[in-house]
């Protein structure tokens, strides 16, 4: 095909095989998008597309990728908002038909349905690195470091010493967006599968992101490249740990958002939210 349709933040370039999608660098673009440049999703990894109303006079092109097509989707786990959709082109109006034309034209296209064998579409390229609330974060390709931040690493943390994670250890990559006022990238090793999870903060194989820290647009393509990485040596998946909080931790990470919401940090939209998420924690 080799059209391209250009958005807001972004513009796709439809080829016979696949969807070359460049990112805008302009200072309203979601950091997310900056940080990715450009992606080549192959037509093989979706299995659908669709066009939808947009706000303030724009319609939305959504590519639908297959479950398990792409890293960067597998880490996010469903926690990307709307705005940070890498599969989402908005569009003016003036361009909808355009736009239903280029959807139009693909659909025929997409034979593929159903969860992906394998990735399809590249991770991030590295090495990659990030700075979260208590260290540094980076990933050469064969390993993961964390180096802890004097300022912000909690004791436990500091006993254990920087941390070092060869990819052929671990099993996984639990990747938790920084909404609000945390977040967190932990490290599932293979010998440790099944495990109680210890507290983000407390954890070796975790790094933490505190309000201002962690931005999404470091850390999640970081946390892509490693799963990228564990699924071309074949390691064997760990289950994600999903036991309960200590009640002591909701208390004291509650009492923080209300910190923060009298700060004005947070909206009274958020803080409800996040407080009713912490909640059911328990």
């Amino acid at each position: 095909m080799g059209d391209v349709l250009a958005g807001f933040h972004a513009a796709w370039e439809f080829e016979s095989d696949s969807v070359l999608i460049r990112y805008e660098r302009g200072i309203r673009t979601p950091k997310l998008f900056q940080s990715l440049g450009e992606r080549r999703v192959p037509l093989a990894a979706l299995e659908g597309v669709t066009l939808t109303p947009g706000k303030r006079g724009t319609v939305v092109l959504r590519a639908e990728p297959r479950p398990g097509a792409d890293p960067l989707l597998e880490a996010a786990a469903g926690q990307l908002k709307d705005g940070s959709d890498p599969y989402r082109l908005v569009v003016p109006a003036e361009r909808a038909t355009l736009a239903e034309y280029y959807a139009d034209e693909l659909r025929p296209l997409l034979t593929a349905s159903g969860p992906a064998e394998r990735f399809l579409v590249a991770a991030p390229e590295g090495p990659r690195q990030f700075k979260a609330y208590d260290g540094k974060a980076s990933f050469d390709g064969r390993a993961v470091h964390f180096r802890w931040s004097w300022t912000g690493a909690s004791t436990a943390k500091w006993k254990a010493g920087d941390q070092s994670f060869a990819v052929a250890d671990l099993g996984g990559v639990e990747w938790r967006s920084p909404e609000v006022f945390e977040g967190h990238l932990r490290l599932l090793r293979r010998d440790l599968a099944g495990a109680q999870p210890t507290q983000p903060d407390q954890d070796p194989a975790t790094v933490v992101f505190g309000l201002g820290y962690g931005p999404v647009h470091e850390s999640l393509p970081f946390a892509a490249a490693v799963l990228e990485a564990l699924r071309a040596k074949g390691a064997a998946a760990v289950p994600v740990p999903t036991g309960r909080r200590d009640p002591a931790d909701i208390a004291e990470r509650i009492r923080h958002l209300g910190e923060l919401h009298q700060a004005g940090l947070v909206t009274d939209e958020e803080f409800a939210a996040k407080k009713a998420e912490l909640l059911a924690e328990l």
